[in-house]
């Protein structure tokens, strides 16, 4: 065996012959280079995709293409990270087998989410474009901020009947821009109480664009539309994907319109483009996801893209992968895949039917702590829900019965208003432009209110936006106290920018400046400055201010302030999340809860056949997030909130349509509910006969 296979078998001797055929797809040319045809896996759930991807980048480094020149696109910052991480660590091991040298010098240079990449490749192309290069990019808060400033302008909030609010302004605009279909198409098939306004919609939008090109900044959709309307030029398509050979993109179900058409644009062979994900896990079509891009990806391509497909299954046992792939399988259009396990053992999934919500509540707490006394830690069992508040009535059970508990969702860190404030004057004095980091840093000084907010800013563009000049603004009395150290803090870092210095010092010296504020402003100032001071450790990974603040925007890191709650400081806690939170996670004991027609699939999704399928995807996804128990629990009744005069009103839960004849065939059907005790049982023992209907003829 040559030095090359043996090398080759060690880093790929961990690879099932599905997960080598992808990992090592392509082959070597005459000239040394490694050249590959367009490939599709289809990951089915738990079958290693990220492993299988990971090891299919390091099999490139290792047949000599430079990482510089693999583009790795992914949806998380943190699925980036653990991918150069994984390969790093697999090309260092096969390093040392081989004894060969391989520079590993900035693992994977370009690797990152669709928005990061996106920002980097303006910033170089931003003359072609018509952009600055010291754009902002606003996060989605301060996009609506934004929207709804523009909306106030155009009058837009005073009109006698009901506009919509900035977030569905703002709703609407990125569903336009990312399924890239006309306004009118969008508000009738997702927004139809908006239709009426169509006219004024457009307009606010355009007004809205032409404010963020006056002002250099751009919102989240708009990295994804400059990147296609750059490529949409095909010399300067050739020209960035020339600069890379390779192009791998992670979870390719989720992608856009958009993402599909600028990954062909540079890449209009398929040479070199490798795609994975799973079809039967594309359920984020709410986020303009279009399924259709992996399903019709190989035909895109002459000679067609080759199709590997992993089904082998590391995570549950086999029932329940037989329920999940009896789901799919009675779906329309997709990928046929039959997931297996080599795992022995494990019970049937249970369908539980309950008498109502408090039945519920019951049993899915009385087998959670049964789990708990077997051995079974609370943080590996899951309960798993179509909505958020589907989940209302339980936690307030868990509350009672003292079981501890978190639940994925709530406010992101980078939300708070504290962390907002000190992010906005670095983004203000990265981008004098920026109008809504300047009205946002203006106004939370002492006296300075929005109008003189707006004469400040205005001032500032007819000096040409020079810091250095701030001090000739004449402030309000109440704000003159405050003006010159606010005045001498911009300057600081306008200067300390241009410096070859480590640019992380600025972040101290804006706390500096901003810690009376913050003690004037809010309460529970340790947490918030606990919050800040992590800030500043974040901000030492990054080489540049710019760089800084674009990555936190784009890809924003969770915090403990995240969870709903406080998970009574105990060690072990259940987990609670929305079914769309738990996609890429796992646990050994799930149960889903409302599992009946209206919740899965839900209601408003009946009106048309690809938004059933969605459904019937997302409970996909729901199953296979169990590693050893599965439990669907459904109610027989739901109860109707507001009292009533007439008494308690509940409607009748239907089964699911997805539980057909087959699909129950592979599920374990259970009835739970509590028998009365004899002590609730009254049994009458008096012979006595009362002529009721006697009385009642009297009455009349």
């Amino acid at each position: 065996m040559s030095l090359a296979a043996e090398v080759q078998s060690d880093y790929l001797a961990s690879l099932n012959a599905a997960q080598r055929q992808a990992a090592s797809h392509g082959r070597s040319q005459s000239d040394g280079l490694f050249t590959a045809g367009p490939l599709l896996v289809i990951a089915g759930a738990g079958t290693g995709k990220t492993m299988t991807l990971a090891h299919r980048v390091a099999h490139l480094v290792m047949q000599g293409v430079s990482p510089e020149r693999i583009l790795l696109l992914t949806f998380t910052r943190r699925a980036a990270q653990e991918m150069t991480r994984r390969v790093e660590a697999i090309v260092r091991k096969s390093m040392n087998a081989s004894q060969t040298s391989i520079s590993l010098q900035g693992v994977l240079p370009w690797s990152g989410t669709f928005h990061s990449i996106a920002n980097r490749l303006l910033r170089r192309y931003a003359h072609n474009v018509g952009l600055d290069v010291s754009f902002s990019v606003l996060d989605r808060g301060d996009s609506a901020d934004l929207m709804d400033v523009v909306r106030h302008q155009l009058q837009l909030s005073r009109k006698s009947r009901r506009f919509p609010k900035k977030d569905t302004c703002l709703a609407i605009y990125s569903r336009c821009v990312n399924t890239q279909k006309p306004l009118r198409a969008s508000l009738d098939e997702t927004f139809p109480w908006c239709a009426d306004w169509e006219d004024e919609l457009r307009q606010l939008f355009r007004a809205y664009a032409e404010h963020k090109l006056h002002h250099q900044v751009l919102d989240y959709d708009d990295l994804l539309l400059y990147w296609y309307h750059l490529v949409s030029d095909p010399e300067i398509a050739a020209e960035i994907g020339a600069f890379f050979d390779h192009v791998l993109v992670d979870e390719y179900q989720d992608t856009n319109i958009l993402q599909a058409d600028i990954l062909r644009a540079i890449k209009e062979d398929g040479q070199g483009l490798t795609v994975v994900g799973d079809d039967a896990q594309s359920i984020y079509s709410f986020r303009a996801a279009e399924v259709e891009n992996i399903l019709s990806f190989p035909d895109q391509f002459i000679p067609a893209a080759r199709i590997v497909s992993l089904e082998q299954n590391y995570r549950s046992t086999q029932p329940i992968l037989n329920c999940a792939n009896k789901l799919i399988a009675e779906g329309d259009r997709q990928y046929k895949k039959d997931l297996f396990t080599l795992k022995k053992g494990g019970g049937l999934p249970r369908y539980i039917t309950v008498e109502d919500s408090d039945g519920e509540c019951d049993y899915v707490i009385d087998t959670i702590l049964e789990n708990r006394e077997a051995g079974m830690q609370l943080k590996q069992q899951a309960v798993l829900f179509r909505s958020a508040h589907h989940s209302d009535r339980l936690e307030l059970e868990l509350l009672r019965r003292n079981v501890p508990y978190v639940k994925y969702g709530g406010l992101k860190f980078l939300e708070a208003g504290h962390v907002k404030d000190m992010l906005s004057v670095l983004r203000w004095a990265d981008n004098p432009k920026n109008q809504v980091a300047a009205f946002r840093v203006l106004k939370f000084l002492p006296g300075m209110g929005p109008t003189y907010a707006a004469k400040c800013f205005d001032f500032l563009e007819l000096v040409d936006h020079q810091f250095g000049r701030l001090d000739e603004f004449q402030p309000p009395s109440a704000t003159r106290e405050e003006w010159l150290p606010f005045c001498d803090l911009m300057r600081l870092l306008v200067v300390a920018e241009q410096s070859s210095d480590g640019w992380q010092q600025q972040l101290g010296a804006v706390r500096r400046w901003y810690q009376p504020h913050l003690e004037r402003m809010y309460d529970s100032i340790e947490t918030r400055e606990a919050d800040l001071e992590q800030l500043e450790q974040v901000s030492g990974r990054y080489p540049t201010r710019e760089r800084f603040l674009t990555e936190l925007t784009l890809d924003p890191p969770s915090a403990s302030g995240d969870l709903s709650n406080d998970p009574l400081l105990d060690e072990d806690y259940l987990i609670l999340s929305t079914v769309h939170s738990a996609k890429g996670q796992e646990w050994d004991a799930v149960f889903v809860l409302n599992f009946s027609d209206g919740n899965f699939p839900n209601e408003f999704a009946t009106r048309n056949p690809e938004m059933i399928e969605e459904e019937r995807r997302l409970v996909y996804v729901a199953m296979t997030r169990a590693k050893q128990s599965l439990h669907l629990v459904s109610p027989l009744r739901y109860h109707v909130t507001q009292q009533r005069r007439d008494g308690d009103k509940h409607v009748y839960g239907a089964r699911s349509r997805f539980m057909t004849d087959s699909m129950m065939s592979t599920v374990d059907q259970v009835f739970y509910g509590r028998s009365e005790s004899s002590s609730e049982r009254l049994q009458p023992r008096s012979d006595k006969q009362i002529d009721v209907a006697g009385r009642i003829r009297d009455m009349w």
